[in-house]
């Protein structure tokens, strides 16, 4: 069986972080484990705390994955300072980490601050080279492209400047009021837009965390990275299709729906 690892933050309401991970992780059929970067008392309505682990023990987590279950791939998602991205990509390295995916997780859907202001730089010095791809959302991908994005044009610039700059495969997720949730990516080959249809869905909490956990999980299997993101994106379609409702708001990998087809093999 394949394995993948989260290194990210985790999210008591368990619809996103490593929570939502480990379940999509599973549900796409390799063997999930973690390593927590902090503890976050969260639900789908805002961030009320967050406790960040030492350097020295991020350090442990990984060492203990890579010294006895070597992943097949790494998912980094919210690394709330620079200080944790150096020791995350310094242990990467030593390891040889292979298919590397990184969300980099700034801030909530809820509007709450996820890293310091500051760790900007460290995303894009430290993982971004390290990444097989990086899947920012539009106000990431904003942030560290240096500009406004308005237009599905602006997507494709914003992802050509990161990718250049940082030298790694960039998937610009869509919506946020621009398209019906069309994705596009940039990679060495090229780019390529895929298409996706708005869900009228409120439980969308945790599904940029969701859409990288299930491509990171298809390139350990060894898909391709543009099977990889096709299949992931059919993943979500499927999870914000059930239509499924836990109380006022629930990430979309806490809901149960078939997995029939490519997902689990």
């Amino acid at each position: 069986m394949k394995t993948a690892l989260s290194i990210a933050g985790s999210d008591s309401s368990g619809g996103a972080g490593i929570q939502a991970d480990l379940k999509t992780m599973t549900m796409n059929g390799v063997f999930a484990m973690s390593a927590i970067t902090a503890l976050t008392a969260q639900n789908t309505t805002g961030v009320r705390g967050i406790l960040e682990v030492s350097r020295e023990f991020l350090q442990q987590q990984i060492d203990a994955v890579f010294e006895d279950i070597r992943p097949d791939a790494v998912k980094i998602g919210m690394v709330p300072t620079a200080e944790q991205m150096e020791t995350i990509a310094g242990r990467l390295t030593v390891y040889h980490a292979q298919n590397v995916v990184v969300d980099p997780v700034m801030v909530a859907t809820s509007g709450s601050r996820l890293s310091e202001s500051g760790a900007v730089g460290a995303w894009k010095e430290r993982l971004f080279p390290l990444a097989a791809v990086v899947t920012p959302n539009i106000p990431e991908a904003e942030i560290l492209a240096g500009m406004q994005i308005h237009t599905e044009a602006d997507m494709e610039t914003a992802a050509r400047r990161i990718g250049e700059t940082c030298g790694c495969a960039v998937l610009i997720k869509g919506g946020h009021q621009i398209n019906d949730a069309n994705d596009f990516l940039y990679s060495k080959t090229g780019g390529r837009w895929f298409a996706g249809q708005r869900i009228d869905n409120s439980n969308t909490h945790g599904t940029g965390c969701t859409l990288s956990s299930a491509i990171a999980a298809n390139l350990a299997k060894g898909c391709d990275l543009e099977t990889a993101v096709m299949r992931a994106k059919a993943y979500i379609s499927g999870a914000l299709g059930a239509m499924l409702d836990l109380g006022k708001g629930s990430g979309p990998m806490n809901h149960a729906f078939d997995l029939t087809g490519p997902f689990a093999e």
